[in-house]
């Protein structure tokens, strides 16, 4: 990372700790609002009530660890801390790495088994098309809110800035990488997508790497994500 925009490691009072903390954190948080929603709405479905809840227990598990880190340990500038910085350059470069990662190189990686399995789009697309058909008019639009703004927000703050960051201070920048990619891919609980989500993480975590900031893979992220939802909601 670039070290105008990346305080030395040296300097900082968190760490490898703080990230897996916050990792813990957030999927205990993440099971306990499930269950709060599920106890407030008698509803044990799927709903788009159990997602939002969900969600919020992550964002609040991860969130909270880079808040922890940026405000408590750190020197309170998320941009010197994280890399949190979005440049207007990052836009065009952000839009073009997502669309490209979602229908080229995802395609491209699941070609060889799609050949084995004619089936296997449907089930790869099964898990966000569930997604897209538990809301519509004004729930569609939370739910819009949930993947394309609020996911990709703290995603890219939790993986591509304390992790990734953490990684480094401790292995390098080549573990860091790989590391903040698998994590990412398994975080999302889906096996049958863990190959495309870490593809998107090396993708997401070389941005950040190579930037010092989190802006490029801050919108392709939003990107990736939207064009998830618009293709879905089209077929639906």
């Amino acid at each position: 990372m670039t070290q105008q925009e990346q305080e030395p490691a040296t300097q900082r009072r968190w760490g490898l700790g703080d990230a897996v903390g916050g990792y813990v954190v957030a999927y205990f948080l993440a099971g306990l609002f499930g269950v709060m929603w599920v106890s407030i709405s008698g509803n044990s479905g799927d709903s788009l009530g159990l997602a939002v809840f969900s969600s919020l227990g992550l964002w609040i598990g991860m969130g909270g660890s880079v808040w922890v880190a940026t405000y408590r340990k750190g020197s309170g500038d998320l941009a010197r801390e994280m890399g949190f910085v979005l440049r207007p350059m990052d836009v065009p470069v952000g839009v073009a790495v997502g669309l490209a990662c979602q229908f080229v190189m995802v395609p491209l990686l699941y070609l060889p088994f799609r050949l084995n399995d004619p089936n296997l789009g449907n089930r790869l697309e099964e898990p966000a098309r569930k997604l897209n058909q538990l809301a519509s008019g004004p729930g569609f639009a939370l739910l819009l809110f949930v993947v394309v703004v609020g996911a990709p927000l703290i995603e890219e703050l939790f993986f591509r800035g304390l992790l990734l960051r953490a990684l480094e201070a401790r292995f390098g920048a080549a573990w860091a990488v790989a590391g903040s990619s698998v994590a990412f891919g398994l975080a999302h609980y889906q096996p049958l997508q863990f190959l495309g989500l870490a593809a998107f993480g090396v993708v997401l975590s070389l941005l950040a790497w190579r930037t010092g900031r989190l802006g490029p893979g801050l919108v392709a992220h939003a990107v990736f994500n939207l064009a998830t939802m618009v293709v879905l909601a089209q077929q639906h």
